[in-house]
This record gives structure tokens, sequence and C-alpha cells, in this order.
């Protein structure tokens, strides 16, 4: 038995129609994730910009630190280089190829990227809670 000769007012085209707006519907998700990705990758050249800067400015500080002590400035300008090669690393690199650097450093250290992520969501959650009672 047909489906028509149940529901008179069945249209045999609505499987195909219903199709069509599902491809759209994706169409459009897939390009608003892409320009969000755009959005994000634009934004993180500021942040290595920045990065670079306060990279620049620890560096500074840490050679007025040499006369208080070696020790000291010798970690500012540890500090001052990693944070450099950090900007270095967002500059040269997008959100997608981030994401699979992510990925891969997580499967090859699950522990330390779990105690990060429990941590991490902790202080979330307290920064809310401030939120929510402030």
């Amino acid at each position: 038995m047909s489906t028509s000769s149940f529901h008179p007012d069945y249209d045999a085209s609505l499987p195909e129609k219903v199709g069509r707006v599902t491809d759209q519907v994706k169409d459009k998700v897939a390009e608003f994730g892409s320009a969000a990705a755009d959005k994000v990758n634009q934004n993180f050249g500021n942040a290595a910009t920045t990065m670079a800067s306060a990279a620049e400015t620890l560096h500074q500080k840490a050679d007025q630190l040499h006369a208080s002590g070696e020790k000291v400035s010798n970690l500012a300008h540890t500090a001052a280089d990693r944070l450099n090669e950090t900007a270095e690393y967002v500059r040269g690199n997008d959100l997608y190829t981030m994401m699979e650097d992510l990925e891969y450093l997580v499967k090859k250290n699950p522990g330390p990227a779990l105690a990060f992520a429990v941590g991490f969501g902790f202080l979330v959650g307290r920064a809310f809670e401030g939120t929510a009672h402030g």
C-alpha cells in the first residue's frame, strides 16, 4: 500500500524538499564555522603581537633585575623566551593546526592533560561562582 492512500494530502516530494533544506542548513553551518575560524585566526595574530610585546618588556625588566641577582634575571629571560616562542607558534599556525597539535599532545600525555583539564575546569567554575554571587 502506498503512503498516499493513508494520507490524501501527502506530498511525494516532501522528503526531497526536506533533503534540500537539510543540505542548505549544513552549508550555512559550514560557512558560519569557516567564518568563525577566520575570525579566531585573526584574533590569534593580535594575541601573538601582544605576547611578543610582553616578552620584550619582560626582557627589559630582566636586564634591570640583573643587578638584583643573576638567577632571577635568568628566570625572567627564560620566561620571556618561552613567551616569545609561544607568540611565534601562534603567529605561524592556524586554528586547525593548533587543534591537531593539542590533540597529539593530549594523546601522548593523557595523565597531565587530564590533570590540567580538571584544574582548569575548577578555576573556571570558581570564576563563575564568584560572578554568580557578586
